[in-house]
């Protein structure tokens, strides 16, 4: 588990747990929202977007968050593992409710200098509204990790599903475990000559 791709529904707490990984491994956070979401909700020209994030995955250890169709195929064919979030939709539309009117009512920056707008609390359009997208998207997000766990062309990955907290506890451990007994080249290099392994 050196470089993690976690995917999900928005909604489904994918940026909370690749946030808890990276931390557990010890590995920088690439968040791909943060990546394509200029001032002004801009989105980033798709070569553009593709180049950062060749050279956001050329680094030996990463977790990465994002769904993001454009350059999935660059940080999968990089990636070892992929985390898929899958909790049930009641859980996912509650969060994703819960957390839109407090950035709303907070005003809360997002990427960029972007805050969300409020015609995310009631536009029924997924375009416009994150609440709506979530609610639409589950549909094609089962449809697409599903196929993709059996798909022997993504074999070099392992997939983990985490549909609740016990499966996100267990994931973690796991992560830290592996950190406790991992001898980085970077852990070395911090080292004094003669400071002990």
């Amino acid at each position: 588990m050196r470089r993690v791709s976690v995917v999900g529904n928005s909604g489904s707490g994918k940026t909370t747990l690749a946030r808890e990984l990276a931390s557990s491994l010890a590995v920088p956070h690439i968040e791909l929202d943060a990546m394509f979401h200029q001032p002004g909700w801009q989105e980033l020209g798709r070569d553009e977007f593709r180049q950062r994030v060749v050279e956001a995955t050329a680094a030996p250890r990463w977790v990465v968050d994002g769904n993001y169709g454009a350059v999935r195929d660059i940080v999968w064919e990089a990636a070892d593992t992929v985390v898929w979030v899958d909790p049930p939709q009641a859980v996912v539309m509650s969060q994703v409710v819960r957390r839109t009117l407090r950035r709303v009512v907070t005003r809360q920056e997002l990427w960029n200098g972007n805050r969300e707008p409020w015609s995310n609390l009631w536009s029924l359009n997924p375009a416009t509204s994150i609440v709506a997208w979530a609610w639409t998207q589950r549909t094609k997000y089962r449809d697409r990790y599903s196929a993709a766990m059996v798909d022997p062309r993504l074999g070099h990955m392992r997939f983990i599903r985490v549909r609740n907290d016990r499966d996100r506890r267990k994931l973690l451990v796991e992560a830290q475990a592996l950190r406790a007994v991992r001898p980085t080249g970077a852990d070395r290099a911090a080292r004094s000559p003669d400071q002990p392994e």
